[in-house]
């Protein structure tokens, strides 16, 4: 039956690159047969900032003006049961290399997907006689999801694991298959067009690099404006919108009005917020009275930023428990890491893998909603509990000091 658990953990956190549905269906039966075996439960450290996150949700839920409205945010705390299993069950480093490598194969079939995806929309976009920017931005490549966000924030964990392992693992069989999977999955991130995506990927790369090859990141911004003036005139132009963007086209004005309209919801309601899946319903009860209407071209059902969001849905204290969970991950996973003897190892990549993630996370954070989409929710526990198994990894070398 343990082995049952461990199988079936792993087939759920694999799995959850494809869809959502078949993954929680793997973790339902992983929880079962981890019951059954009768191994030990076991949470990381961060099951006190996250219990203190999930409580401050329940009191959020009694306080709303429609609690009914907000049981779907309730279903999902199921998804964090992910935490439990994954650390109950994939304990042995081996095993942890095992799912990152196969994050990194369905990654590349997700990229693969997705690249296919575009040149179909570019060929649509040509016989309709459009322009491909216009044509596109509304509609961009998903791979197996519903939803380009979604694709990205996949594409990024898993490259971004994959990454911490060909230079930190010290050793990997058929590496140029890997390296491979790691450029189908960056000319994914790339053609997606998601530039929260973009910018959280090259940060956490730059963390990544600073502890490998530190030159690297000297030659960043060369390499960075060679890329952009190398890339497809489309992709440029998306690039160059972060400072220049195209007006009902790029979400830059739609995301200024999200964020003032969270920071009033916030004031009027700092400790309990307006209540689980009341901030698109009440949105334009809390639109600043000098933003013109109608509203920038845009998706109003959130904050797209999750700092503002728990704060203006659960209350500044809830969202104070989720920096304060993201916060301890770096924190352990960087005293671990100093725990360790130099050189290349398991543990080692585990952990800076892990650090990498959590970065990109509280980035791409800011942006989007990303810790409320479940495949990315799902995946980011994932790495938090094999970064745990990590630390405890750790413990037991001898230390590097």
């Amino acid at each position: 039956m343990p082995r049952a658990a461990l199988y079936l953990t792993f087939a759920s956190a694999v799995a959850v690159l494809f869809g959502i549905a078949v993954s929680q269906v793997l973790l339902a039966l992983a929880l079962v047969a981890l019951l059954l075996s009768g191994e030990p439960l076991r949470l990381p450290p961060i099951w006190k900032p996250l219990a203190v996150f999930l409580g401050l949700t329940l009191v959020s839920l009694a306080f709303s003006p429609d609690p009914a409205a907000g049981l779907p945010q309730v279903r999902k705390i199921y998804v964090y049961t992910m935490l439990l299993a994954a650390f109950s069950t994939l304990r042995g480093l081996d095993w942890i290399r095992r799912l990152f490598l196969a994050w990194a194969a369905a990654g590349a079939l997700v990229a693969a997907r997705g690249l296919v995806q575009y040149g179909e929309k570019a060929a649509e976009a040509a016989s309709l006689g459009r322009g491909f920017y216009e044509f596109y931005m509304p509609e961009r490549i998903t791979g197996f999801m519903s939803h380009w966000m979604t694709f990205g924030g996949q594409l990024m964990f898993a490259l971004l694991m994959l990454a911490a392992m060909l230079v930190f693992s010290g050793g990997l069989r058929g590496r140029w298959i890997w390296i491979l999977c790691f450029a189908a999955m960056a000319a994914g991130i790339v053609l997606g067009w998601t530039r929260s995506i973009w910018l959280a990927t090259a940060v956490a790369g730059l963390y990544l690099a600073w502890f490998w090859r530190r030159w690297l990141v000297a030659l960043a911004p060369v390499i960075l404006l060679l890329g952009v003036f190398a890339a497809p005139e489309p992709v440029r132009t998306r690039a160059v919108s972060i400072l220049q963007p195209k007006k009902e086209v790029d979400s830059n004005e739609h995301r200024v009005v999200t964020w003032r309209t969270g920071i009033e919801m916030i004031k009027a309601n700092p400790w309990t917020g307006l209540g689980p899946e009341q901030v698109g319903v009440q949105f334009e009860r809390y639109v600043p009275r000098d933003i013109p209407w109608p509203l920038p071209t845009g998706w109003y059902g959130h904050l797209h930023n999750i700092y503002l969001h728990y704060a203006a849905e659960r209350g500044i204290p809830a969202m104070l428990a989720l920096v304060w969970l993201l916060v301890q991950m770096l924190v352990d996973f960087a005293r671990a890491l100093r725990r360790l003897p130099p050189g290349p190892g398991e543990a080692r990549w585990i952990l800076h893998g892990a650090i990498a993630v959590v970065i990109a996370t509280m980035i791409a954070g800011v942006f989007e909603l990303n810790l409320g989409d479940s495949e990315v929710l799902t995946m980011f526990l994932v790495v938090a509990s094999c970064g745990y198994v990590a630390v405890d990894a750790s413990r037991q070398e001898p230390s590097g000091a």
